[in-house]
């Protein structure tokens, strides 16, 4: 009988293989660097999670995880977050954590003052709070905490303690074996003591009905409710009684989460319906369900013994996750006849819409499914074999004469279909109710993933590896009449080409391009190309579907373009989920409209679908978590977060942490941050939770960021203001020296400019006055000159006196001469006494020493010291040669001076050869230009 229960239970497990389920978050211990198992788990008002762990208190603040170990080193087994504490118990402790000034947390032990009453090898495995009491509960007893007074008050058993339940305003406990218990005024009373809760351990009590609801760890749940107790019936009855129930909790819309030891989690809805029964091949990561908690955005999470999980049971978004790879990666999808078809890699699959039931595989399609297209009623199955239509579980083949990539309906004609293959395109036609295929359309075979239809017969067609081509058929679609193939734009990865609201549209990396139906050129469209630079190209494919939008993907955002309301323009809308979570084919992205705002999305293991309509990504509030300074290749030391700071100016490398607690798996969010004071404007989005600051300059700044989760801005910005001090050699007491260095210096470069410019000055007159004496001696020097001029001239205005008379007295001796030779001719033998005495007469005037003296005088007068020059020079002269030598100055001839000497020329060249002689004069030396050089 036990065996067929468990077969039971297995096929219900089974079919349940095909449920689609929300996100579920998965923290392996790799992530969290912390133990493995996860006891109870709070989260405090700016929505931090803390987790009793193994390895301590860990504290997960949507970005970053942290633990703290136990004062004592032990298990964390409970953690309660009350105000501004977050309780922890621990083995033989317990006591409160509280934030410092830096952002770490620190530790208060409440049991310190009460060693005494704490059991040897107690462990406080529960804290629950009611009013300002904190109640601490281990399985020996229960520490009642007045934090107000800072007493204690011990409710000790004797059979110990279960586990202790805040129902409302009521405090309960479970005894081992006595019932169920109520802490009114501080002591025990009994509320139930039947065998139905005597001998079932209680796991979760929850209000219920004016009454309670109590689950069990094997009894699945019983009410309890005036005094009566009726088991409470569930759709899972079964199940809940094989399974070993170890958590639960009460979710805020009234269903009741349910964890246990071996078979996942459970989810009832408020009528006992199974909504989830998730377990570990269904995306857990683990089957024992140690806690379980619903935090502020009603995400419920799951302490598991080895790991943590978050479940976003309000999302938008559902999964189903292929684990056993039995379908595949998902390349296309549709719902036909309300069932569910699913084009995979290794076939077409499908099931009843919103069912339970398993995918079932569609005969004679194993193989690549591309497509799947819905037209007049009918099912088409784009595949690596062909065309096949589909009908129900079954599928015939429409044609194989090549793979086929996508389907078009005629531009004209309703009952016929134009299909891209791998060679080309070609046409199926619907004779007398059925689909055929009709031709081929010759004179083109290149590969025809992507195409659209134009007016008057044109298609185009583009391909990957060799760009975007323009073809033209005759009127009946069976052979290409004119190809062109376009230089613009060019070919690129991924890149698709599709028509929409009656436009054609290529995108690629280099942008989004429209045709113009005039000119038959593709022209870039720079506002709908800017959407790929604010975000990463990852693919230009491009899908409408029924309801007007258009649909492409980039590498952080599914994107949309609608039809305006009031103008042609398109309207684009993001949904922020990054392709790392959607995991799909680059270049083969696939989304289909299922229902009216129910869109289902093809991964790599599975699909997902969403609900446009209720993707609201509420706006969350940013906090600063950790800031970090350091010197240049030190040690990051922490900061005060609350107050302003001042760093040294060697200090002046900053990080910054900074985080929105968002546990939305399908939610991407992306942080901005500016530093006022050195960056005045917001820097691009980036999803990385922290920004480092180096050697930033002396000065005060304000640290700013703010969060996007979706469209949906953060509803706050964080900031830090903190000042860099300026170095010691720039601060206000260096300041006052360098300005009192300076008052000295410029005291010392004055004066040493005055000296320099009184010793320039006194150097500038000392020249001056050399200048002047210069000028005063040139000014001499030139009355010298003028005087020696004017001496000159009167020197040889005398010696021209001095030639003049001494040529007068030439000319009066030579005529007295005359005179005296004239009379001694006239006279007789016997001269006449007159004529004597004339003679007599004229020798005394012509005596030359009288003559030579008279000349001397005059001589000296105009040539001064040149006989005693000579004399000097010569002292052997004589008298007579000093005559002769002054004639010579003279510069006159022998003949002129022979009267003057009275003597004969002849005799006068005689005394000239004798004076040379005695002056002892070369012969190549002229006697008077001797002379004339003394």
């Amino acid at each position: 009988m036990k065996r067929i229960i468990l077969l039971l239970a297995a096929l219900y497990t089974l079919a349940g293989f095909s449920q689609d389920l929300p996100p579920i978050l998965k923290y392996s211990t790799n992530q969290y660097s912390a133990g493995n198992q996860n006891w109870m788990m709070s989260q405090d008002k700016d929505h931090f999670m803390y987790f009793a762990n193994n390895g301590g208190l860990l504290e997960y603040n949507g970005t970053a995880w942290t633990l703290y170990p136990s004062p004592n080193e032990t298990i964390i087994r409970s953690v309660k977050v009350i105000g501004e504490r977050i309780y922890t118990g621990c083995y033989m402790e317990f006591g409160y954590w509280t934030r410092n000034e830096d952002g770490s947390l620190s530790y208060t032990s409440l049991s310190e003052g009460i060693r005494d009453k704490i059991l040897d090898d107690e462990q406080f495995w529960n804290i629950a709070q009611y009013d300002h009491w904190v109640i601490f509960q281990s399985l020996n007893q229960i520490f009642i905490y007045d934090t107000h007074k800072k007493t204690y008050n011990i409710i000790k058993p004797d059979t110990g303690v279960n586990k202790i339940f805040r129902v409302g305003n009521r405090i309960l406990y479970q005894t081992f074996g006595t019932g169920l218990y109520e802490i009114e005024n501080g002591v025990s009373k009994v509320v139930n003591n039947t065998p139905q809760l005597t001998n079932n351990k209680i796991i979760s009590i929850y209000p219920y009905n004016e009454g309670l609801l109590i689950q069990t760890q094997y009894n699945g749940l019983l009410e309890l409710k005036n005094n009566t107790i009726t088991h409470w019936d569930t759709e899972a009855d079964s199940e809940l009684k094989l399974s070993s129930i170890y958590s639960g909790q009460k979710l805020s819309d009234g269903s009741l989460a349910l964890g246990t030891v071996s078979n996942g989690i459970f989810i009832l809805s408020p009528q006992g319906k199974v909504r989830y029964h998730i377990t570990q091949n269904k995306g857990l990561s683990n089957n024992t369900a140690l806690s379980l908690f619903e935090d502020t955005d009603k995400n419920l999470w799951i302490g598991l013994d080895n790991g943590i999980n978050c479940i976003n049971l309000q999302s938008a978004v559902r999964s189903f996750v292929d684990d056993t790879g039995f379908l595949g990666t998902v390349y296309a999808s549709a719902l036909y006849n309300n069932h569910l078809y699913i084009g995979t890699n290794q076939g077409l699959f499908y099931k009843t819409y919103n069912s339970e039931e398993e995918f079932r595989f569609v005969p004679g399609t194993k193989g690549q499914v591309w497509s799947l297209y819905q037209y007049d009623g009918a099912l088409f199955c784009g595949h690596d074999s062909g065309t096949f239509l589909v009908n129900g579980s079954q599928a015939s083949l429409l044609f194989n004469g090549s793979g086929t990539w996508k389907f078009e309906p005629h531009p004209t004609d309703r009952n016929k279909l134009i299909q891209g293959n791998y060679y080309g395109l070609s046409i199926l036609e619907k004779v007398n109710g059925s689909w055929k295929f009709k031709n081929k359309i010759t004179g083109f075979d290149y590969s025809s993933r992507y195409f659209a239809l134009s007016g008057n017969n044109e298609i185009y067609v583009s391909h990957e590896y060799k760009g975007v081509f323009r073809i033209k058929t005759d009127n009946n679609y069976t052979r290409i009449t004119n190809f062109e193939a376009y230089k613009t734009p060019a070919k690129g990865k991924n890149a698709s080409i599709t028509s929409f609201n009656n436009t054609i549209y290529y995108a690629s990396k280099e942008g989004l391009f429209i045709l113009n139906n005039k000119t038959k050129k593709f022209e870039k469209d720079e506002k709908l190309s800017k959407l790929f630079n604010h975000d990463e190209y990852m693919s230009g494919k491009l899908t409408a579907d029924k309801s007007d939008r258009l649909w492409f993907f980039t590498k952080n955002y599914i994107n949309y373009f609608s039809l305006g309301k009031l103008n042609a323009e398109l309207k684009h809308n993001a949904i922020a989920i990054p392709s790392s979570l959607t995991n799909s084919m680059l270049g083969f992205e696939n989304i289909t409209q299922i229902k009216d705002n129910i869109y289902l999305v093809g991964t790599t293991d599975g699909y997902y679908t969403l609900n446009i309509n209720e993707l609201n990504f509420k706006s969350n509030t940013i906090t600063i978590t950790g800031i970090t300074n350091n010197v240049l290749n030190g040690k990051p030391a922490p900061v005060i977060i609350q107050n302003e700071g001042e760093f040294k100016y060697a200090e002046n490398n900053l990080t910054f942490l900074y985080t929105v607690p968002e546990y939305n798996k399908y939610a991407n969010t992306e942080f901005q941050y500016m530093l006022e004071g050195m960056q005045n404007d917001w820097s691009e989005w980036t999803s990385k939770p922290i920004t480092t600051f180096k050697n930033l300059p002396a000065g005060t700044y304000t640290f700013k960021v703010r969060a996007k989760t979706g469209s949906s801005l953060s509803v706050n910005t964080a900031s830090y203001t903190f000042v860099i001090l300026k170095p010691w050699y720039a601060t206000n007491f260096a300041v006052v020296i360098y300005i009192i260095f300076a008052f000295i210096a410029a005291f010392l470069i004055n004066r040493a400019y005055k000296n320099y410019y009184q010793r320039q000055s006194e150097k500038l007159i000392e020249e001056n006055n050399r200048l002047l004496e210069i000028k005063e001696l040139e000014k001499e020097q030139e009355l010298m000159k003028i005087k020696n001029e004017q001496l000159q001239q009167d020197f040889e205005s005398k010696n021209r006196e001095l030639a003049a008379s001494t040529m007068n007295l030439i000319k009066k001796n030579e005529l007295l001469s005359l005179i005296k030779d004239d009379l001694k001719k006239t006279g007789t033998g016997g001269a006449d006494k007159n004529i004597k005495s004339v003679i007599t007469t004229i020798n005394k005037n012509i005596n030359e020493d009288d003559t030579w003296d008279m000349f001397k005088e005059a001589f000296n007068n105009a040539d001064k010291d040149f006989l005693k020059k000579v004399k000097s020079v010569h002292p052997s002269l004589t008298p007579n040669d000093l005559r002769l030598c002054a004639y010579l100055r003279l510069n006159l001839s022998s003949k002129e001076i022979a009267p003057l000497l009275n003597i004969s020329v002849r005799s006068v060249e005689i005394k000239r050869y004798r004076l040379r002689k005695k002056m002892e004069l070369p012969h190549e030396l002229g006697l008077v230009e001797y002379i004339l050089s003394l």
